[in-house]
Order: C-alpha cells, then sequence, then structure tokens
C-alpha cells in the first residue's frame, strides 16, 4: 500500500494528486482542478476542468463568471475516479458547499479539509470527519489561546449593544461568502425579525444562497437607504469598509468586526473596531485537535497557519506530523478584501 507521499506532492501550483491528474485548490491555472470552496484563494480562475459541489459551482460562477472550460458537480458522498484515484467529498463545515477531499489509490487514503470549522451553520453542511491515513489540516487557529465563544454567545453581546445604543446604527464588518450570510442566519435564529442592512459588495453572494434555497429574511441595500432608516439598525459590510468614508453616511455607527481574529485585542484596536465578535469560520484550537483524534490518521499535514503548534500537539498524541509549505492561502478577511469591488 503506497504511502500518500509517493502520490501527493507538492509544486508549484500547489498540492497534486499525481496519479489521479488533479490538483486541490490549485494556486495557478492547471488542467483539472478539485476546489474545496469558492472563496477567493482557493478558487481561482483559469483552470481546464473544475470539480466541486454544486453550491460551490454556483458561488464560484456568481464570483467569476466564466472561470473554466468545463465544470463537474459532485454530490457529497458520490465517488469519481479519476485517472487511478477514487474521489469523493465530504463536508468541511467552512462556508456554503464547503467540502473536504478524500482520496484513494491502492488501498491508501489521503484527506484534505480545506478550511473547515466544527460548530453548527444554518448555512452550510456540518464537518463530517473522514477516517485516513493522512489528514492534511488547516491551521488558521491553531494555538491554545484560540478558543471560540459559542456564535450565539457573540450574537447576544451584538443585540445588547443594539439595545443599549438604540439611536445610533451598528456596522458589522464581514466577509461576502459564508460569514455575511452566517451572521444573518444567527440574528433570524435570535430573534431578529427586523430588516438587515447590506453594503452593495454583499448582496450578489446572498442572491446567491436564496437561489440555493437558503432563506435570509428581509435583506435591504445600505448603499442607497437614508440616514434616518439605518438608526437603531444593524448594518452588514465588508472589512474594509467599516471604518472609512462609507461608514460615515451612518447615525453615530457602532463599528464591530466578526472574525475568530477579534480574540486579539490589539488586531481590533487597531482597525478602529468598538464591538469586537469573535465569530470565526475556523476551527479552533480544539477543535482542530478534536478532529486529528476524529479522523484516525496516524500523520497529520498542517497548511496555512499556525503549523508548529499543531504539529507539537499531535506529537504528544502519537501523530506523526508534517509541515506542508503550500504558499498562497490566507484569511478571509484579507482575502475578500482584495476580491470585492466596494460600492461607495
Amino acid at each position: 500500500m503506497p504511502h500518500p507521499e509517493t502520490w501527493l506532492k507538492v509544486l508549484p501550483a500547489g498540492l497534486f494528486c499525481e496519479p489521479g491528474g488533479f490538483f486541490v485548490d490549485p494556486l495557478r491555472p492547471v488542467e483539472r482542478a478539485v476546489i474545496t470552496h469558492g472563496h477567493s484563494d482557493h478558487a481561482r480562475p483559469g483552470h481546464r476542468a473544475v470539480l466541486a459541489t454544486a453550491d460551490t459551482l454556483a458561488v464560484i460562477n456568481a464570483r467569476l463568471g466564466d472561470w473554466g472550460q468545463t465544470s463537474q458537480a459532485l454530490a457529497w458522498h458520490d465517488p469519481v475516479t479519476l485517472g487511478d484515484v477514487r474521489v469523493w467529498l465530504s463536508p468541511a463545515g467552512h462556508v456554503f458547499g464547503s467540502a473536504q477531499v478524500a482520496m484513494e489509490y491502492r488501498g491508501s487514503r489521503a484527506v484534505v479539509s480545506g478550511d473547515y470549522k466544527r460548530v453548527a451553520d444554518p448555512t452550510c453542511a456540518g464537518f463530517e470527519p473522514v477516517s485516513c491515513d493522512v489528514f492534511v489540516t488547516e491551521a488558521t487557529f491553531a494555538l491554545p489561546v484560540f478558543v471560540h465563544p459559542p456564535p450565539s454567545h457573540e450574537i447576544g453581546r451584538l443585540l445588547d449593544s443594539v439595545a443599549l445604543f438604540p439611536h445610533r446604527t451598528h456596522v458589522v464588518g464581514c466577509y461576502a461568502l459564508g460569514k455575511c450570510q452566517r451572521l444573518i442566519a444567527l440574528l433570524r435564529q435570535a430573534g431578529w425579525d427586523r430588516p438587515i442592512w447590506l453594503h452593495g459588495a454583499l448582496v450578489s453572494m446572498c442572491e446567491v444562497y436564496r437561489q440555493r434555497g437558503i432563506e435570509l429574511g428581509d435583506l435591504r441595500p445600505a448603499t442607497v437607504a437614508a440616514k434616518a432608516d439605518l438608526v437603531g439598525a444593524i448594518v452588514l459590510a465588508p472589512p474594509g469598509a467599516i471604518a472609512d468614508r462609507w461608514a460615515r453616511r451612518l447615525e453615530d455607527p457602532v463599528v464591530a468586526l466578526a472574525s475568530g481574529w477579534m480574540r486579539v485585542r490589539q488586531r481590533a484596536k487597531s482597525r478602529g473596531v468598538e464591538l469586537p465578535l469573535v465569530i470565526s469560520d475556523h476551527a479552533d484550537w480544539n477543535e482542530l485537535n478534536t478532529t486529528l483524534d476524529d479522523v484516525g490518521a496516524p500523520e497529520v499535514w498542517v497548511t496555512h497557519g499556525r503549523e508548529e503548534a499543531l504539529i507539537h500537539a499531535a506529537a504528544a498524541r502519537g501523530i506523526r506530523g508534517r509541515a506542508l509549505r503550500l504558499l498562497g492561502y490566507g484569511d478571509e478577511d484579507e482575502a475578500e478584501a482584495t476580491d470585492i469591488k466596494q460600492e461607495v
């Protein structure tokens, strides 16, 4: 049985499955790509053939338009053979349509997690552990300091602030794919049935969600709203817009930002955030370690994040670790800022 290190290679274009003839989330145009999800640092244009979930393909179509010559939608757990490799997708719980890529070759199995989280999200399918010989995991928040609070707690803090400052407008920074729609759904779950106002850059992705069957309630464009309409309201906007001249049209705004990085007070302070909301679409330290136990892989490859701490924690439990140096992936708060053309 060949070890995955003999058939999964790190090339300049990204992680390449040699016997399958495809890349996973390649960093540059390739002949065949398997895409985990639609964020711009994972789903890039120019590939000749693309395989992903139908929801991810819908997201990419909305973002990129004519982004590849051929595409194939794959349902959950529905295997397809690429070259000599059996491939299937399992939910990653990161954002709408996000998937883990499972690969089997001659009795050896590797799973690439993509980005993922383990807490329930009403806007996407929940993470499912897949047993494997090698687990390739992200490590965005792989330090013990990063233990995310329950999202309902942070939404409660937001609603408490709205009640405390009824004459101010609360503007919440969030990236366009995943975080925006999750915040809307969490607010609806918490009983907020009033309109939620959107910066123009967030509207089109919310429409994709609606077209794919996820109802988000009464959403209205903040860009053309009268200032008086936004008093006491919740406005969602890209992170780059919450502190610029766009936000100054709002009534004495309370600036909030929803991100796992809001655990770091200096990050919140440097961005002028009055109300930091620790709501992340990535696994925290505990979730990462729980996942290593759940998948049962004797070896873990760690990429785009704090590799050393997670490798050390894995070694303490007898799991071999390796830092997989894949450059070019980032946090959505920054990646989406360069991907969105803001409307002012």
